[in-house]
C-alpha cells in the first residue's frame, strides 16, 4: 500500500493540507488550475538556487497570495528585494491580477524531502557519484532529528547500460500509519549522457495528529 499511494495525499485532512486553497465553479476551474500551474512553474524557475521547499497559493476574490518556503531566503529575495519584486511584477503582468508574493524560511532544511531530493538531483546533474550523494544526504537528515529515512535513485546509475535503483534506508518509515508525519518528494535529474534519473525521498519525523497552519 505504501508504494502505491502518495504518502502526502493519503494523509490529507489528518496532518497535511492542500497547497492551493480556493474555490471555483465548474466553468472557471480549468483556467484557475492552469494559473496555479503557471505560478508554480515560474516560481520554481526563479528560485531554483534558493532551496525551494513548497509553494502555497491562497486566493480571495481579487487577490492571489503566494507563499514560498525556501532554505535560503536571502537568495530568493535578492539584493534589496530586487529578485522577488521582478518575479511579482511578472506574475501580475502574466495573470492580470493582484499577486502578493511572500518568502518564508524553512528552519530545518535537512528535514524537507523536496530540498533533499533536489540537492541529490542537482549533484547527479553535476556528475557526482549518486551513491556518495545518497549517503551524505542520509547522514545529514538523521543528524537533524529524523526518525527514519528512505531514498531511492533510479535510472542508468554511473552511465550503465541498464537502469537500476540505488536504495538507502535508516530508522523506520511507517507507510500505512496515517498519524505518522511522513514528508515525501520526488525530483528528476536531467543528465547529458544517462538521460533522466528519478529521485524519491521519504522522511519520517514522528507522529502528528494535527495540521500546521502557516500564516
Amino acid at each position: 500500500m505504501g508504494r502505491k499511494v502518495n504518502p502526502n495525499a493519503i494523509r490529507m485532512g489528518i496532518n497535511k493540507t492542500w497547497d492551493s486553497v480556493w474555490y471555483s465553479n465548474k466553468k472557471d476551474y480549468p483556467a484557475t488550475y492552469a494559473q496555479d500551474l503557471l505560478i508554480e512553474k515560474k516560481v520554481i524557475a526563479a528560485m531554483r538556487d534558493a532551496g525551494l521547499d513548497k509553494i502555497k497559493i491562497n486566493r480571495t476574490v481579487n487577490k492571489i497570495e503566494v507563499l514560498v518556503f525556501v532554505a535560503r531566503p536571502g537568495v530568493a529575495i535578492g539584493r534589496g528585494g530586487e529578485g522577488i519584486d521582478v518575479l511579482q511584477k511578472e506574475l501580475k503582468r502574466t495573470l492580470k491580477k493582484d499577486v502578493e508574493l511572500k518568502v518564508r524560511e524553512v528552519k530545518k532544511a535537512d528535514l524537507s524531502a523536496r530540498i533533499v531530493a533536489r540537492a541529490i538531483a542537482d549533484g547527479i546533474e553535476r556528475r557526482q557519484p549518486s551513491k556518495l550523494l545518497v549517503q551524505s544526504a542520509k547522514e545529514k537528515v538523521m543528524m537533524s532529528g529524523a526518525k527514519g529515512l528512505r531514498i531511492w535513485v533510479s535510472g542508468r546509475i554511473n552511465n550503465a547500460s541498464q537502469a537500476r535503483t540505488v536504495k538507502a534506508t535508516a530508522g523506520s518509515v511507517p507507510a500505512q500509519t496515517l498519524r505518522a508525519d511522513v514528508d515525501y518528494a520526488n525530483e528528476i535529474a536531467k543528465t547529458m549522457d544517462a538521460g533522466l534519473m528519478g529521485v524519491k525521498v521519504w522522511i519520517y519525523k514522528g507522529e502528528k495528529s494535527d495540521i500546521d497552519r502557516e500564516e
